[in-house]
C-alpha cells in the first residue's frame, strides 16, 4: 500500500498558511480575534463611562483595579479547572455567561441606570471570566494544530491580541461617539456569540475519556503546584521568564513618566503605547521566519537583548522619534520572548496538568510585571527615571548568562504519553475515593558496586514521583543488608493513587528501566493506608477445609 503524498501545490500552500492550514484553528482564531477586539472596546468604554458617573480619581482608578485583581485570584484555580473538565466546554459555558452579563449591563447603560458600583462589579466579573477562560484557551491549542505548527499558532494568537489592542480603543471611541456608550457592550455580547458558534462548529477530539472520577479542585491546585516545583524542564521555562519580565516591567511602569519628560504628556503617551503594540504585532508576524533560524534559547536571548536596548534608549534620550523606535523595539522583543517561553511550556507539560502549568506560567508573568512595575517606580523616585531604566537594562543583559543553563524545549520529541505500565493496586476491602493518605513502599536489591549510580537514578525517580503527586518522598538504606534499599512516599488519597498511575509517561519510564537494569531481583511493592480508629475491617475468608 502506497503512502499518500501531498502534491507540490498543496504542500506549498500548507507551508505558506502554517497554522491557518488547519480549518479548526483558523475558525477558532478568527472568532477569538473578534472577541479580543470586543474586550478592548469594552475596556475603553468602561474607563470613559466611569468618568461620566464619577470624576473622583480614586474611584476612576478602581476600574483598573477591578480588571486586574481577578488575574491574581482566579488564574491558578482556573488552570486546575481546565484540567479537570473539558476546556472547550468550559469556554462555551463561560462565553454564554458573558453574553448574558454584558447584555444585562448594556441594558442598564441604555436606560441610564448604570452606577459606579454596577460598572465595577461588571468589570470584575468580566475580568474573572477572562481569567478563567485564559488557561482553557491555551490548553485547547495543541488539539487544533500539530506540534510542528504550534509556534505559528502561538504567534498568530499574539497577532490577534496585539491587533485588538491597537484597533480596539480607536474603534471603541468611534462607536461611543456615533452610537452611544452602550454600543460597545452590545457589540461585545455579539462577539461572544461568535465564539460560541465557532466552538460549537469546531469538532476536534475531546480530552481522553476518563476512567476515574475527576480530581477535587483544591487537591488539583496542590498537585499542579507540586508538579511545577518538581518538573525540571518547566522550572527552566519559569527561570528564563524571571530573567526577563521583572526588568521589562520597568518601561511599562515608567512609560507615562517617559512620555511626560518628552514634553507632550498624554498625546505622546498614547503614541508610545501604539508603538509598543506595533512592534509586538510586527514581531508576531515574524515568528515563523525567526524560528527557522534560531532555537528557543537564542530567541529568548535576542529578545532579552532587544528589551535591554529599548530600556537603554528610553533612559538616555529625550528625542521622541528615538523613543518611538525604542517602544517598537520593546514590543517586538516582548512578543519574541513570550512566544518562545510559551512554546517551551506547552512542550514540557503533560496533558493532565497542562492547564495548571500554563496558569502558573501566566501567574508568574502577571505577578512579576505587577510587582516589579511598582518596585521600579520606587527605584525611579530615589535614583531618577533614567538611572532606573539603565539599571533595568543591565539586569536584562545579566539575566542571559545567569539563566543560560536552563534550557528551553522546542519541538524535539518528548514523549509525554501515559505509559500505564503500573498494575492497579489490590485492596482487601472496598476503598472510598478520599481514603488516605496512602503509603507506598518499594524494596530494591542491587549489587554493591552499583550503589552510587543507583542513588543518582533513584533521586531522578523521586523527582518524578513528587512531580506526579507524591510527597514526603525518601529512600532508605538497610543497615543489616548491603545492597537493599527502600523507597517510600505518600499519596493524598486512594483516588489520587489511581490518578498517579495514569500520570507516568513514556519519558519517565526510561529512568525506571535504568533502575531495573541494576536490580538483582524484582522490586517488592507495598501499599498501606492510614489506619482509622474505630474502623472495622472485614474478616479474612476462612481457609479451605476449616
Amino acid at each position: 500500500m502506497e503512502t499518500p503524498v501531498l502534491d507540490q501545490p498543496a504542500a506549498a500552500r500548507r507551508a505558506w498558511l502554517g497554522a491557518f492550514a488547519h480549518p479548526a484553528f483558523a475558525v477558532v482564531w478568527l472568532a477569538s480575534a473578534i472577541a479580543l477586539v470586543g474586550i478592548s472596546m469594552v475596556d475603553t468604554a468602561s474607563g470613559w463611562l466611569m468618568t461620566t458617573l464619577d470624576l473622583n480619581p480614586g474611584d476612576v482608578s478602581l476600574v483598573h483595579a477591578a480588571a486586574t485583581l481577578p488575574m491574581f485570584l482566579f488564574t491558578l484555580p482556573a488552570g486546575a479547572l481546565a484540567d479537570i473538565v473539558d476546556p472547550r466546554r468550559l469556554i462555551l459555558v463561560i462565553s454564554c455567561g458573558v453574553v448574558v452579563l454584558v447584555a444585562a449591563f448594556a441594558s442598564l447603560v441604555s436606560l441610564d441606570l448604570a452606577a459606579p458600583l454596577s460598572l465595577l462589579l461588571t468589570t470584575f466579573l468580566l475580568s474573572a471570566a477572562w481569567s478563567v477562560n485564559s488557561p482553557a484557551w491555551l490548553a485547547i491549542l495543541p488539539s487544533l494544530v500539530p506540534k510542528a505548527d504550534l509556534t505559528g499558532a502561538v504567534a498568530a494568537n499574539g497577532v490577534a491580541y496585539n491587533l485588538s489592542r491597537t484597533i480596539g480603543p480607536t474603534l471603541g471611541g468611534f462607536v461611543i461617539v456615533h452610537y452611544g456608550l452602550s454600543a460597545p457592550y452590545w457589540m461585545f455580547a455579539a462577539t461572544n456569540v461568535v465564539v460560541v458558534a465557532a466552538l460549537m462548529w469546531e469538532r476536534t477530539p475531546p480530552k481522553e475519556t476518563k476512567t476515574l472520577p475527576g480530581e477535587r479542585l483544591t487537591g488539583a491546585v496542590r498537585t499542579g503546584l507540586r508538579h511545577a516545583a518538581n518538573n525540571p524542564l518547566f522550572r527552566a521555562t519559569l527561570a528564563r521568564t524571571l530573567a526577563v519580565y521583572p526588568f521589562a516591567a520597568a518601561y511599562w511602569g515608567l512609560l507615562p513618566l517617559i512620555a511626560r519628560a518628552s514634553g507632550q504628556g498624554a498625546q505622546h503617551y498614547g503614541l508610545l503605547l501604539s508603538a509598543v503594540s506595533a512592534g509586538a504585532l510586527a514581531s508576531s508576524f515574524a515568528q515563523r521566519s525567526v524560528r527557522r533560524r534560531v532555537d528557543l534559547d537564542w530567541a529568548v536571548a535576542l529578545g532579552s537583548i532587544g528589551t535591554a536596548i529599548a530600556l537603554a534608549l528610553f533612559g538616555v534620550t529625550r528625542s521622541f522619534a528615538v523613543q518611538l523606535g525604542a517602544g517598537f523595539f520593546g514590543g517586538a522583543a516582548w512578543v519574541m520572548v513570550l512566544t518562545s517561553l510559551y512554546v517551551s511550556a506547552q512542550n514540557v507539560l503533560p496533558q493532565w496538568v497542562r492547564g495548571r502549568g500554563l496558569a502558573i506560567f501566566l501567574t508568574v508573568i502577571f505577578g512579576s510585571v505587577a510587582l516589579c512595575s511598582a518596585a521600579w517606580g520606587q527605584a525611579a523616585a530615589r535614583i531618577g527615571v533614567d538611572n532606573a531604566l539603565l539599571l533595568a537594562a543591565i539586569g536584562a543583559l545579566l539575566g542571559i548568562p545567569a539563566t543560560w543553563g536552563w534550557k528551553l524545549q522546542g519541538s524535539e520529541a518528548i514523549d509525554l504519553t501515559p505509559s500505564l505500565h503500573y498494575r492497579l493496586p489490590q485492596a482487601a476491602e472496598e476503598m472510598s475515593d478520599d481514603r488516605g493518605p496512602i503509603l507506598v513502599k518499594v524494596a530494591y536489591r542491587i549489587d554493591a558496586k552499583d550503589r552510587d549510580r543507583f542513588l543518582r537514578s533513584i533521586d531522578d525517580l523521586g523527582e518524578q514521583r513528587r512531580r506526579d503527586g507524591a510527597f514526603a518522598w525518601g529512600v532508605f538504606e538497610d543497615m543489616a543488608e548491603i545492597g537493599r534499599f527502600e523507597e517510600a512516599y505518600l499519596i493524598e488519597s486512594w483516588l489520587e493513587l489511581m490518578h498517579f498511575r495514569e500520570r507516568i509517561t513514556n519519558e519517565d519510564r526510561a529512568v525506571e528501566d535504568e533502575i531495573r537494569d541494576m536490580l538483582t531481583q524484582p522490586p517488592q511493592i507495598e501499599f498501606l493506608v492510614a489506619a482509622e480508629p474505630g474502623r472495622r475491617r472485614p474478616a479474612p475468608d476462612a481457609p479451605t477445609g476449616a
